[in-house]
């Protein structure tokens, strides 16, 4: 791993984002938390005899043995980079690799010759496996403090520009910019500071965390809805606060993520709820955007010159109607095969508004062009700050449905065919309605995305509605929980709103992207927020058990309702 992330160029790339400024960077620190964590990993698996309370054994000998053997790994670690380098001294790497390059040779050997400075390499990769030796073996509330505060200077260094940006304002916020940033980065002032802060704050949860949760367990009723009222209060406020604290650029990535939350809650209606794999998603997205586009652009493909307002609701009705149609001829269909058909019918709708046949129609490869913005009450909705609060409210408006619609009779109806269609169908559940009711409420989710997102830009494109933005809203559900509505927000937050947020990393953003996907599907596969039913699934005895007890507990459900309903 330390070898891949010097050859790809990481390393080099970013010695220069400073964690400390002029004192170590973000690439050097890559290669000591490599050597750290093999320390870690190693003194976990051989010292897991050790208590789990405190993570020490009591036996001296078996701690010094543990110690050294992480050391040596850390030794390993750094033999792999010495063997770079001595490679590197005698064959041009840099022909195939072009990372390889004398500036990180240089950065290696800390700037001395290759003897002397391999082996100082050595000596500090060695260290660092030690210290993560040392990790394991500390008390865990210890070590999760050390880690927090250490974690808390690594995300000063990464979001440094974006809170130098949120801290710019006169006043007590460019007091706090001061003492936290020097003029190329995290001085080390700040650094201490953000980390003795998350030290107290974390130590201090540690002692009183159970006796906080211990209290609000025992509020009574009122107290719960009027705590719970506070929170929710605090993070509407947060919310609207956003675009002015953080100006248009984060406001511009704030819509984005709001434009894939509004397709995730319509196809967690699909794919979460119902169990509906669906690949061609994007058709909705897109057929929202175009009838906003002809029914109030001002160019020529304009057909009716409509306000977005009056426009919006045709554009659900239009995609929940092609939602209901594109579910028709896959009503048979399940698993695989419903993804590539469903992957068909995505494909179709962006072939067609692409073809010359509906091009004095659709615009063909032009588009459609002149867009207007929204006006609200004399307002006209133009720049990200104001868009914002347009996608903020109708993500609002799309979550209380789709939260009111989970615990329904159609809701439980569409866990219950989730689970096992035959079964759904033998307690009297009509497949053909609530595949086609799944269908037409997520269409009309993803319609009213696409039709905010045709205003957004002033301007629909065949090109922008790919497979690719399926593929992601996709991800962003199976990323934050399926079937959970909170997962979904997470999820769009994770999976657009943080690469948007670290553009400045250029290409190695989507690397780091995909390995955390990886990392994500291997030690958290249910979510981030996942669904009860889900966490049961991977997490409490068989898959095959699991999913009985909630085919039982989704029909038990249905059948109740059912019965309240007559």
């Amino acid at each position: 791993m330390a070898v891949y992330l010097c050859l790809v160029g990481l390393v080099e790339t970013f010695r220069l984002r400073w964690i400390i400024a002029n004192v170590i960077g973000l690439g050097q620190m890559m290669l000591l938390i490599t050597a750290i964590v093999a320390g870690f990993v190693y003194a976990r698996r051989v010292g897991g005899r050790t208590p789990a309370a405190t993570g020490v054994s009591h036996d001296a000998p078996e701690r010094v043995r543990v110690m050294l053997g992480g050391a040596a790994v850390g030794l390993l670690v750094g033999a792999a980079l010495v063997v770079l380098l001595v490679v590197g001294s005698r064959v041009a790497l840099r022909l195939m690799f072009v990372n390889a390059s004398p500036t990180l040779y240089s950065l290696l050997t800390f700037g001395y010759d290759l003897g002397p400075g391999s082996a100082l390499l050595l000596l500090v990769e060695g260290v660092c496996g030690l210290v993560g030796t040392l990790l394991f073996l500390v008390p865990s509330g210890l070590r999760r403090t050390v880690l927090g505060g250490l974690v808390a200077v690594l995300i000063l260094s990464v979001f440094q520009d974006l809170l130098q940006l949120l801290l710019q304002s006169p006043g007590p916020p460019q007091a706090v910019r001061g003492l936290l940033f020097g003029v190329d980065g995290p001085s080390w002032s700040g650094a201490a500071l953000v980390c003795v802060v998350t030290w107290a704050l974390l130590a201090a949860w540690t002692r009183e965390g159970d006796h906080v949760r211990a209290r609000l367990a025992g509020l009574p009723p009122a107290g719960r809805r009027g705590f719970r009222a506070g929170v929710l209060a605090v993070g509407i406020v947060a919310l609207l606060l956003i675009p002015i604290a953080g100006g248009p650029f984060v406001a511009q990535v704030m819509v984005l993520v709001g434009l894939y939350t509004l397709m995730g809650l319509g196809l967690n209606l699909e794919v979460g709820f119902a169990g509906l794999l669906d690949l061609g998603f994007v058709a909705f997205f897109a057929i929202g955007a175009y009838t906003v586009a002809l029914l109030t652009s001002r160019g020529e493909q304009g057909i009716a010159h409509w306000s977005f307002w009056a426009a919006v609701p045709a554009a659900v009705v239009v995609s929940l109607l092609a939602g209901v149609l594109f579910g028709i001829p896959v009503l048979r269909v399940r698993g695989d095969y419903l993804a590539i058909a469903t992957l068909g019918l995505g494909e179709i709708v962006r072939i067609m508004v692409l073809s010359d046949a509906l091009r004095p129609w659709l615009g063909g490869s032009f588009g459609i062009l002149a867009i207007p913005r929204p006006v609200f009450f004399g307002l006209t909705l133009g720049g990200p700050q104001q868009l914002y609060y347009l996608t903020l409210v109708a993500s609002a408006l799309v979550a209380y449905i789709a939260w009111r619609l989970q615990d329904s009779r159609l809701g439980r109806a569409w866990m219950a065919i989730r689970e096992d269609e035959d079964v759904a169908q033998a307690i009297g559940i009509d497949l053909v309605s609530t595949k086609l009711l799944s269908y037409g409420l997520g269409g009309a989710m993803g319609g009213m995305g696409g039709a905010i997102f045709a205003v957004m830009l002033g301007s629909v494109f065949p090109h922008s509605f790919n497979l690719q933005i399926s593929i992601n809203v996709l991800v962003l559900i199976i990323l934050g929980g399926m079937g959970s509505l909170w997962g979904v927000v997470v999820g769009a937050l994770a999976l657009v709103g943080l690469p948007e947020l670290l553009r400045e990393f250029g290409e190695y953003r989507f690397l780091i992207y995909g390995a955390v996907l990886v990392a994500m599907m291997l030690y958290r596969p249910e979510g981030l927020v996942p669904a009860a039913a889900q966490k049961r699934e991977l997490h409490e005895g068989t898959a095959d058990e699991a999913g009985t007890g909630t085919i039982a507990v989704a029909a038990g459900n249905v059948g109740a309702a059912e019965g309240r309903g007559g």
